[in-house]
């Protein structure tokens, strides 16, 4: 195939339904990224069939995505097998693709897998199939360990992340630091590791104004902190409520946007853990919101919170900031890209809940740093569109598919 004639690409999320609602059990940022990433292609004229596992509460009826973009639900395990246990059902949800894709007779010209999981079928996918492989891992096992004590993940999983590394035409990552760890933790080579930030939908996340959006909210008469994000202990919410013990910047309101990962008891825990502290009046737990309705609260805080032990990107940092809203994270992963310390926001090296209460009380009680900060924020995002990111990945898949491929990989 020659490399300017890339019409159609198959996206592989194993475990990501790009239908799925964000901030709802593991759905999150990998969800929303490879529904826009889809969205970008085909509006710049490439098809995409995005290949995903059928899964609990998925709805049959739910609306696509774009014309021209195919959201493929393939057979692979029980529908409500936890993602524990979704590795075993793999070979069947390589089958499903393959068999999909010769009913179909289609064409790809890359397959971009996203997500580990996705990886190891679709590397075995590319090659069938004789189109080069590009991975997108949005998380590595290596980096999560050390990132904070007591994670664990399976062998199984660092063993397959190797071997994907190895065996891929390219290996996307978001940032400087990701594109460092696999060289570093999985002896990846540089030169197949190609830089591509996540991106955000302009249009949607924007600034509301932040009278409107209290009053959409009805928040009226608080200081307003925001967190996005799955309840999990890697997000580091533990933190944030040890803020907020320390904050003294007046009448504060911290809401909490999202829900426990799974069932896995971080929710009911850090509502104990807020009463312990006394601070339970001040913490909201909002739970899932949809995505039309997240600019609100973008909108409507003051600041956003992103105290995660590790963030590979940090879409949610990336959204806020599109709506005019600073942000106060932890340095770690990817948040250096997108968080400008001092400009955008502040970016916390030690996970302190005195020093983070510090940042925040500045922005909490300075109107105009918090004004300039969000104004630089939103301009810092409107250089970060998915369109850019879309055009990035075409011409990697044009590269690839026109021959530019490694022989070891292909």
């Amino acid at each position: 195939m020659n490399g300017d004639d890339i019409t159609r690409i198959a996206l592989l999320a194993y475990h990501a339904c790009p239908l799925a609602a964000p901030g709802q059990g593991k759905s999150g940022g990998m969800n929303v990224h490879v529904r826009e990433i889809a969205r970008a292609l085909s509006d710049r004229g490439v098809g995409v069939d995005i290949f995903t596992r059928v899964h609990e509460g998925q709805c049959l009826d739910a609306p696509g995505i774009v014309d021209n973009v195919n959201v493929v639900h393939i057979p692979a395990g029980p529908e409500d097998a936890p993602l524990s246990q979704q590795f075993e059902h793999l070979p069947e949800f390589l089958d499903g693709i393959l068999s999909y894709r010769d009913r179909n007779q289609a064409d790809y010209g890359a397959v971009h897998s996203h997500y580990w999981l996705s990886g190891l079928p679709g590397r075995e996918f590319a090659a069938a199939i004789g189109a080069p492989h590009v991975m997108t891992f949005h998380t590595l096992s290596r980096i999560k360990m050390q990132s904070r004590s007591g994670e664990q993940e399976p062998p199984i999983r660092e063993q397959s992340e190797t071997e994907i590394i190895a065996g891929s035409d390219c290996v996307i990552a978001f940032s400087g630091h990701e594109r460092d760890a696999i060289v570093k933790l999985y002896d990846g080579n540089p030169d197949r590791i190609r830089l591509v930030p996540c991106g955000v939908d302009l249009d949607r996340f924007r600034p509301l104004g932040r009278f409107e959006a209290r009053h959409e909210l009805g928040l009226n008469g608080h200081k307003v902190l925001l967190y996005v994000g799955r309840i999990e202990a890697l997000k580091g919410l533990d933190l944030l409520i040890d803020t907020t013990a320390h904050l003294d910047a007046g009448d504060v309101r911290v809401l909490v946007v999202g829900d426990d990962a799974e069932g896995s008891g971080d929710l009911a825990r850090l509502k104990h853990k807020a009463q312990d502290l006394n601070v339970d009046g001040a913490i909201e737990f909002v739970g899932k919101v949809a995505q039309e309705r997240l600019p609100w609260y973008y909108s409507a805080a003051d600041v956003c919170v992103v105290p995660s032990y590790y963030e590979s990107f940090g879409l949610v940092a990336l959204e806020s900031m599109a709506c005019g809203t600073p942000v106060v994270a932890s340095r770690v992963g990817g948040l250096p890209t997108v968080v400008h310390h001092g400009r955008t926001g502040y970016l916390k090296s030690w996970r302190c809940p005195e020093t983070f209460a510090n940042s925040l009380e500045m922005l909490l009680v300075n109107g105009s740093l918090q004004n300039s900060m969000g104004l630089a924020a939103r301009k810092t995002a409107e250089g970060m569109s998915w369109d850019a990111v879309a055009g990035q990945l075409i011409a990697i898949y044009r590269e690839l598919s026109g021959g530019n491929r490694h022989p070891e990989a292909a």
